[in-house]
């Protein structure tokens, strides 16, 4: 089967990737471009581990075709702490507020929490559990996820003039 160009943007750099049509973005970021942070659980879209941001939007890169997102801009895991290094809120408040453990799943919530409060910067605690549904744990028992959830949604509230 023939390749196809691919031009998109990941975590702000330019890249171009010639894969074969069925290559699924989850593989295309761990083996062409080397972003393992992406981690691949169930390759069914039920577990979140491969939440990557497309265009914004929190979605599951096991699912979707790298060939999909010519001219996409892709942001995962690496993509979500500051060039010089320093974690985003989110990163922050997981570390902070106990929510993770073994890690896995950790990428996967990061990614589709920095979604959820984008959305909605102060999320009802229905907005807050369904934010979190598509994403499996199962070491964390989630409170520690629930509560680093709150504590940026608290700070960004206490950072508004």
């Amino acid at each position: 089967m023939p390749e196809v160009e691919v031009h998109l943007t990941v975590n702000g750099e330019d890249c171009r990737l010639s894969v074969e049509p069925r290559r699924t973005l989850a593989d295309a970021l761990r083996e062409d471009l080397r972003l393992t942070g992406t981690h691949v659980g169930c390759e069914h879209g039920v577990c979140g581990a491969c939440t990557v941001l497309v265009d914004g939007a929190a979605v599951r890169a096991c699912l979707l075709l790298v060939a999909q997102l010519d001219g996409h801009e892709v942001v995962t895991i690496e993509g979500l702490s500051s060039p010089d290094g320093s974690l985003s809120p989110v990163q922050q408040a997981f570390r902070d507020c106990h929510g993770l453990q073994c890690g896995f799943c950790t990428p996967g919530f990061v990614v589709s929490v920095t979604a959820l409060l984008d959305e909605h910067p102060h999320p009802t605690e229905e907005q807050l559990r369904h934010g979190l549904a598509g994403n499996l744990c199962r070491c964390t028992g989630y409170q520690g996820i629930v509560n680093a959830v709150r504590q940026v949604a608290a700070s960004s509230a206490e950072a508004r003039p």
